[in-house]
């Protein structure tokens, strides 16, 4: 697995966070030392989505990035469920293909570059996953999408949400932050690596409250919302139409 190590210097100008071939090539890496029990919130993502996947339908992995979480849905999830992994990065989607392939996964998949931001088209879906992904939508863009895909989903259809966010009272953010950024040490991080991921961020990663996200599926149509995961600045919700 290739090291990230894009951040890694001083003298580098400051630029805003893209999904490119620089990225997609360190990206698994990245995301491993970067996000607090990945690992375990894939395995639950796939646990979840085995509870509400239903035969013949489709699971929609919304930026898919590199494909992690479609390889660990494969390993417990019905041949006749099919795949549609859907980004706005040729690169992620190259690698993801290529993920996919080395981890012998043979169901059908389906990928498509779609900038979120714009539309989604839903066909047949039973479970949407949003690992990471609203976060970088548009704060504008976010409840008209939200309510296309709570339109198509059916009744007890899921959304699997993933979100970086912010605390109800400032004072923890602070401190939460403060502990994020010691986990990321202690996965090799140095200071300057922080200092820059976290200036290249700034304009692309916009977080909501807890509060908010969860305002905001009720508001788009879900019936029930429920915190599966969290760890500080980091929540794992499910939605129910």
């Amino acid at each position: 697995m290739p090291k990230d190590a894009i951040f890694n210097d001083a003298q580098r100008p400051a630029y805003d966070f893209k999904f490119n071939k620089e990225v997609a090539t360190v990206f698994d890496d990245m995301v491993v030392r970067s996000v607090p029990y990945y690992v375990e919130m894939q395995r639950m993502i796939a646990e979840l989505t085995k509870d509400f996947a239903v035969k013949g339908t489709n699971v929609y992995d919304l930026g898919c990035s590199t494909g992690t979480t479609m390889i660990n849905l494969d390993k417990v999830l019905p041949e006749d469920i099919h795949f549609v992994g859907i980004d706005n990065s040729d690169e992620m989607l190259i690698k993801c293909q290529s993920n996919l392939k080395m981890a012998g996964v043979t169901r059908q998949v389906r990928y498509e570059n779609q900038d979120l931001n714009t539309n989604v088209d839903l066909d047949n879906p039973s479970v949407v996953i949003f690992c990471l992904t609203l976060q970088f939508l548009r704060p504008l863009k976010r409840e008209k999408i939200l309510k296309q895909i709570c339109e198509s989903l059916p009744e007890n259809g899921a959304v699997i949400l993933i979100e970086k966010i912010l605390t109800e009272h400032s004072i923890f953010n602070r401190l939460f932050i403060e502990h994020y950024y010691d986990f990321k040490k202690r996965n090799g991080y140095n200071e300057i690596e922080i200092a820059k991921k976290r200036e290249s961020l700034e304009n692309v990663l916009v977080p909501y409250k807890l509060s908010e996200n969860e305002e905001l599926l009720r508001n788009c149509g879900f019936r029930y919302t429920e915190v599966f995961f969290k760890w500080y600045n980091f929540t794992g919700l499910i939605a129910i139409k």
